[in-house]
C-alpha cells in the first residue's frame, strides 16, 4: 500500500519522530506472537491523545487503515497490519497518571506496561487483578483491548470486570468519554465494557481508569495431583460448587506436568494437577485452604501438598508461566486455543479432547484456568510433515464445536483477531452477528479501524 503524499506530510509534522516509514520500523510491528506477518504501509507513535485524534482524522479522511498496537504480546493476529495502512503503537503513551487509593482506582494511558503498573501500587497496598502470562511486558492497551484475564480472574474477575471508565477515539476522530472513577453507574448505555475485547476495531482507548483491589496480607497454594485428568476435571467442578473461592485455579494435564519436569520443575508422576490458590488474612487462610482442600479430595486423588511461603509459590507460578512458550520444544507448529465452557463441563471438554487427540495420531497440551471454564489447548505438530499438519488443522474445527456444544465460547481471554474470525459464523446467529455489525458501523462508519479482524465478512 502506498500512503498518499499528502497524508505523509501531515503525519510527519504531527508527529516528528513518531512518525516511521523505515523498513526496520515497519518490519518491528509487522507481527505479534501469533506469528502471522504483513507489513505496515508506516508507524505511528503518538504521544498524546490529541495526536490520536488528529491522526484518525487524518486516515479517515483518506480512507487509511488504522491498527492498534500494544507491546505484540497477542496471540490471534489482532494487531498484525493485514491490509497494510498504519500501525499506532501506544508505547510512548507510557504514563501512569494517578493512583486514587481512596477512590480504588488508578488513571493510565494505554502503553503503561501491567508489571509497571502492579508495581507502582505495591506501596498502596492495591493491585489490578488481571494477570495474563506475559504481565511483566504486556500493555494495560493490549489487556483492553483483548479482555485479557488469567489466573485471578476466577475470583477478582477478568480486565472487563475491573474497569471502571475510559477514554477514546471512534472512527470518525471524535473523543468519547464512558464511565468514571466510580463502582456504581446507571446512567445510559454501558460503553465502557462494550470497548473492552472489542480489539481496536471500535475506538482507541488512550485513557483508562481501572479499578484497584486491597493486596492480599496472607497467600497459599495447593498442589493436588490426580490419577487422570478426569479426575482432576471433577475435582474442578467439587472445588467451584462450594463457597470458598480460590484465588487460582489452574489446571495442567499429564503432557504438561511432563514439560514441567523436563525444564526442571520437581513434579511427580501424575495424569494431572491442579494448583489452588488462596487468599485472605491470617486468620481465615487456614479455613480457607481446609475448605479447598477438602473439595479437592476424592477418587483418584493421589497426592496433595500445600506451598505456604513466598519462594515455594513463586516457583509454582514461574513454572505454570514458562508452560506456553516450552511447547515448541516438543513440536514447532502450535495451534493455541483458549476456548471456554461452564465450570460444570470442564470433565466433558477434557474428555473430548483427549478422544480427539487419541483419534487424529496428534500430541494436544491442555492447561489453563480451570475455574473459569477456560482452557488452553494445544495442538502441536510439525509443519514440515504434510499429513500431521493437515491432521492438526483438521482438528481446530472440532475443538471450537466441542466448546460450543458444551455451551462455551471461542475465547475466554485471547480475543478472536484474526485466528478465530473464520468461526465466528458458527459461534453466532445471524441476527446476532448483524447487531455487532451496526455497532461497528456506528463507532467506525468508514470502517477504517483494524478492518478484517474479529468479525466476519457479510454473507
Amino acid at each position: 500500500m502506498t500512503l498518499p503524499a499528502a497524508l505523509v506530510a501531515e503525519l510527519s509534522a504531527l508527529l516528528g519522530d513518531g512518525w516511521r516509514m523505515d523498513a526496520a520500523s515497519r518490519e518491528a510491528h509487522a507481527q505479534d506472537d501469533s506469528r502471522r506477518h504483513a507489513l505496515p504501509a508506516a508507524v505511528a507513535l503518538p504521544q498524546t491523545r490529541e495526536q490520536v485524534i488528529a491522526l484518525v482524522r487524518a486516515c479517515r479522511a483518506h480512507e487509511v487503515p488504522i491498527i492498534a498496537r500494544g507491546a505484540g504480546t497477542a496471540t490471534t493476529g489482532a494487531a498484525v497490519p493485514t491490509q497494510a495502512g498504519i500501525v499506532v503503537a501506544f508505547t510512548r503513551m507510557h504514563r501512569i497518571l494517578a493512583i486514587r487509593a481512596e477512590d480504588r482506582c488508578a488513571v493510565v494511558e494505554p502503553g503503561v506496561l501491567n508489571g509497571d503498573l502492579q508495581a507502582a501500587l505495591q506501596a498502596h497496598g492495591l493491585f489490578w487483578p488481571p494477570d495474563p502470562s506475559s504481565f511483566e511486558t504486556c500493555s494495560i492497551g493490549g489487556n483492553l483491548a483483548t479482555n485479557a484475564g488469567g489466573p485471578r480472574a476466577v475470583k477478582y474477575g477478568a480486565t472487563r470486570d475491573n474497569v471502571l471508565g475510559l477514554v477514546a477515539v471512534t472512527g470518525t476522530g471524535e473523543l468519547i468519554r464512558v464511565g468514571g472513577a466510580y463502582s456504581k453507574n446507571s446512567s445510559g448505555y454501558d460503553l465502557t465494557h462494550l470497548l473492552v475485547g472489542s480489539e481496536g476495531t471500535l475506538a482507541l482507548i488512550v485513557e483508562a481508569t481501572l479499578k484497584l483491589s486491597p493486596r492480599p496480607i496472607a497467600q497459599a497454594g495447593l498442589r493436588a495431583f490426580y490419577r487422570d485428568a478426569r479426575s482432576a476435571a471433577a475435582a474442578v467442578s467439587r472445588l467451584m460448587a462450594q463457597p470458598e473461592v480460590p484465588a487460582a485455579l489452574e489446571f495442567m494435564d499429564r503432557r504438561s506436568l511432563e514439560l514441567l519436569r523436563r525444564n526442571g520443575s520437581e513434579i511427580p508422576e501424575a495424569g494431572a494437577m491442579l494448583l489452588i490458590e488462596a487468599d485472605g488474612s491470617v486468620d481465615t487462610l487456614p479455613d480457607s485452604l481446609a475448605a479447598l482442600g477438602a473439595a479437592a479430595e476424592g477418587v483418584g486423588l493421589l497426592d496433595m501438598d500445600v506451598a505456604l511461603d513466598g519462594a515455594a509459590r513463586a516457583r509454582l507460578w514461574a513454572a505454570r508461566r514458562a508452560l506456553s512458550p516450552a511447547l515448541r520444544t516438543i513440536a514447532p507448529g502450535k495451534l493455541n486455543e483458549d476456548v471456554v465452557v461452564p465450570v460444570s463441563r470442564i470433565p466433558d471438554l477434557v474428555a473430548g479432547v483427549e478422544a480427539l487427540a487419541a483419534e487424529s495420531a496428534l500430541t494436544i497440551v491442555s492447561f489453563g484456568h480451570a475455574g473459569n471454564g477456560n482452557l488452553h489447548i494445544n495442538i502441536l505438530y510439525h509443519p514440515d510433515d504434510a499429513d500431521e499438519t493437515a491432521r492438526a488443522q483438521a482438528a481446530l474445527p472440532r475443538i471450537f464445536d466441542l466448546a460450543l456444544a458444551l455451551g462455551g465460547a471461542l475465547s475466554g481471554e485471547h480475543g478472536i483477531g484474526l485466528s478465530k474470525r473464520d468461526f465466528m459464523a458458527g459461534a453466532f446467529d445471524p441476527a446476532t452477528l448483524a447487531t455487532m455489525r451496526a455497532v461497528k458501523a456506528a463507532f467506525d462508519p468508514d470502517g477504517i479501524l483494524n478492518p478484517g479482524k474479529l468479525l466476519p465478512d457479510a454473507s
